[in-house]
């Protein structure tokens, strides 16, 4: 805890300082500088994005002017009964509270995004969801940090890029008015009157919090975001702040290792024209012209099913020894092999079973299907054929004995001699967890007693109370809902401090 000097703060002295630069922490800098606040948002990698920027891109909300266009009838009300489907076993652990004031806020939330000029496809069903509430972005979700960036520039906020915030600083009544930070290799302070969110992510990437929260395996599961390790839960944790539901996660699952340069429809720019004009495509234009566009980009994002190995797929380390897939077991299982990464191996029985619905190898809810065909023509790199189980060895560089007496125990052994085809590399990944900081209605930080820390708030992950967030397009609906009302609570504060 670091208490300021006030002769060599004033230059900085703000209204609101804002802690990460992704789509939680745009809205919160917009929201509290078109109140009028000075707002200085402060991000430590070089560019915005955060986890917002490595989303597929989802945002599920009710009442959408897409929903009103398909006919279909909708409340926050119905979002909210039916968000603990998702949930199952775990819903006793959500916070009821936090998820009405997600599921109220959302109509008005999807509608500033659509004022910041993103553009949406859908709705699209989701099962447990009684009707369609799942709208996807376009071009891809670059989308959000393009245009909520050019709001923030509008609205006068200072953003601050390689500035790694290192801790919170408060006043001798324990009121949090800033934050200390390393940038351009000098230690700066930022004082905010009107308060200090949060909104920084996860620790999907922090080995440490992960072995605390979540246990020693999944300490050693990578994640998606290698940069989301915490930082908002472990200054908040210095004053006294609590992490709820922090040892759950989306994960650990397998995804395929990226191409190199991805696909190019990762890097369409994302403008307001473009969006339009593909959102009208995928309208009117016929689907046989969309789905090669629509195979490029999903075979570039998506996991591989779990039904490959309950269908018999055997998947098997670098050096061709098998790794255990039996329940769900492969995720946990890859951190301990070479490299940590493993390929999924099919026989030629099975490679036509997942060419055809109802078998894919990998699917983006109510978007699309991608087949072995899908990934033989896409993704080449990842999809390995060769006429018998020898060659398959030598293409992977595989030791071909160990191979061939790997999968000889495992049912695929009558076919060694026949085709083959291995997936893969694969890794093991968490998407993003759980476990954020305890805040209250105004998103203002909590103590385990349940007190306000009185100056700081939290938003997206780092402030997700013990709200669950399961299902597609949830994480992102929290990010900007809660983003925007802590800005809007900040914002007031600093007012009210005159």
């Amino acid at each position: 805890m670091t208490h300021p000097q006030p002769d060599s703060l004033s230059p900085r002295h703000l209204d609101v300082v804002v802690v990460g630069g992704g789509g939680a922490g745009l809205a919160s800098a917009i929201e509290a500088a078109e109140r009028g606040a000075k707002v200085v948002l402060l991000e430590k990698n070089a560019s915005l994005g955060g986890s917002t920027a490595w989303s597929v891109g989802s945002v599920t909300a009710s009442q959408t002017p897409h929903q009103q266009r398909a006919g279909i009838q909708d409340d926050p009300v119905a979002h909210w009964e039916d968000m603990p489907g998702f949930a199952g076993d775990l819903a006793s652990r959500d916070n009821d509270d936090l998820r009405r004031v997600l599921c109220d806020a959302m109509p008005a939330t999807f509608a500033w995004l659509l004022n910041s000029g993103i553009r949406f496809m859908g709705p699209m069903p989701e099962p447990p969801h009684r009707v369609a509430r799942m709208h996807n972005v376009l071009p891809n979700s670059r989308a959000f940090i393009y245009h909520l960036s050019k709001r923030a520039q509008r609205a006068g906020v200072q953003v601050v890029t390689r500035c790694e915030v290192q801790s919170l600083i408060t006043d001798p009544q324990g009121q949090v008015v800033g934050v200390q930070a390393r940038h351009q290799g000098a230690e700066r302070r930022w004082m905010a009157k009107g308060g200090v969110i949060l909104a920084a992510g996860d620790f999907t990437a922090a080995t440490d919090l992960k072995a605390q929260h979540m246990g020693e395996a999944a300490a050693a599961i990578e994640a998606v975001n290698t940069t989301a390790t915490g930082d908002g839960q472990r200054m908040a944790t210095q004053l006294g702040a609590q992490v709820i539901n922090g040892d759950l996660a989306l994960g650990p699952e397998i995804r395929f290792m990226p191409p190199e340069r991805g696909h190019w429809m990762l890097h369409l720019p994302p403008w307001r024209w473009l969006a339009s004009t593909m959102a009208w495509a995928l309208k009117h234009a016929p689907s046989a012209w969309l789905r090669p566009v629509m195979m490029k980009f999903l075979t570039t994002a998506l996991a591989p099913s779990p039904e490959l190995f309950t269908q018999g797929a055997v998947l098997v380390n670098q050096l061709g020894e098998l790794v255990p897939t039996n329940a769900n077991q492969a995720a946990w299982q890859l951190p301990k092999q070479p490299n940590k990464v493993g390929y999924i191996v099919l026989d030629q029985a099975l490679a036509e079973r997942f060419s055809l619905w109802p078998h894919f190898v990998s699917t983006a809810p109510g978007v699309a299907y991608a087949y072995l065909p899908d990934y033989q023509r896409n993704r080449p790199d990842v999809c390995h054929t060769a006429p018998h189980v020898d060659a398959l060895a030598k293409m992977l560089h595989m030791p071909g004995h160990t191979l061939r007496a790997a999968l000889g125990a495992t049912p695929l052994a009558a076919h060694l001699n026949q085709n083959m085809v291995a997936l893969g590399p694969v890794r093991a990944v968490f998407v993003h967890n759980e476990g954020g900081l305890r805040v209250d209605e105004q998103h203002r930080v909590l103590t385990a007693d349940g007190q306000a820390i009185v100056g700081l708030y939290a938003a997206g992950s780092t402030g997700q109370g013990g709200l669950l967030l399961k299902g597609h397009g949830h994480h992102l609906a929290w990010a900007f809902t809660s983003g925007r009302r802590a800005g809007q609570y900040a914002a007031q504060r600093a007012t009210q401090a005159g």
